[in-house]
């Protein structure tokens, strides 16, 4: 999968690459449907396309991909194409799991999966187990995901741990971290890079809380047709950006250590553990 073991391509340095890239995959039925395809056709194209776009990440040293497989709008959808999307998503972990797991990427899932056949369950759960030790990449899919469950489940979350430990709910307010830690991907960085393929400008209900500050990049291109030149098309851009987080370029110059360089403090980040302001690519 991985042609390229270094953690960085060659030119870039860790600082130049967005430690964790979240990315909705639109525009597979849009792609069926210039081809005068069935929907599902265009879906099953897609699965190529995750294929590519994990491979790209992981040669360029990207550290977390999450990727927007299945929201809990979707259910809304006609009944045939999400059936045949479960069995597309069943299929790809029977697939493609064993080839992550060779390659040191670990797979996760998600969202509220009460809604998912049994099946499907046991899938998921077998590879979190088999490839949960793997440090190389983490490959999270959001599936029946949305940021508002999210932020939802986590206060209910953080609610409950007070009840657990004694401590009146609203005495004191929620803080953010504590919400925070309840997260669905609260153990891993706030996204650095968000890519929308397809043409469409919205967020979609897809990580609202985590994508805060994280930098937004839209094509055009469908993503049946999304590739590695369209991963490094994204993570250029990223690179050329200022990334401010409330502070002035002449701050976040300093604090980059290089204060002749108009864009050294570009991947500035914020760790979502703490709130306070780092470099983007320190670990």
């Amino acid at each position: 999968m991985f042609r390229r073991q270094a953690t960085t391509a060659p030119g870039l340095l860790p600082a130049d690459v967005p430690r964790h890239v979240a990315i909705i995959m639109d525009g597979n039925g849009r792609w069926a449907r210039q081809r005068m395809l069935p929907r599902v056709a265009g879906h099953r194209r897609g699965a190529n396309a995750v294929r590519a776009t994990v491979q790209a990440c992981g040669e360029l040293g990207v550290e977390h991909l999450t990727l927007f497989a299945f929201s809990s709008e979707n259910w809304r959808r006609p009944a045939d194409e999400v059936s045949a999307l479960m069995e597309l998503f069943a299929t790809a972990i029977e697939q493609e799991v064993s080839r992550l797991h060779e390659h040191g990427v670990r797979f996760q899932v998600v969202g509220d999966r009460s809604r998912f056949e049994p099946g499907l369950q046991k899938l998921i759960e077998d590879a979190e187990a088999t490839t949960r030790a793997n440090a190389r990449m983490t490959l999270t899919i959001a599936a029946n995901y949305g940021g508002r469950w999210d932020i939802t489940q986590a206060v209910n979350c953080a609610l409950a741990a007070r009840a657990e430990a004694g401590q009146a709910a609203a005495t004191p307010a929620l803080t953010e971290g504590e919400i925070a830690q309840h997260l669905a991907l609260a153990s891993a960085p706030e996204p650095d890079l968000f890519i929308r393929t397809g043409g469409e400008t919205r967020i979609s209900n897809f990580l609202l809380w985590q994508l805060a500050y994280t930098e937004l990049w839209f094509t055009e291109t469908l993503w049946p047709d999304f590739g590695a030149a369209d991963v490094q098309a994204a993570v250029d851009a990223f690179r050329s950006r200022e990334r401010r987080f409330g502070r002035t370029s002449d701050q976040v110059r300093r604090e980059a250590g290089d204060p002749g360089d108009s864009v050294a403090g570009n991947r500035a980040g914020v760790d979502p553990g703490d709130g306070l302001p780092r470099i983007a690519g320190a670990r």
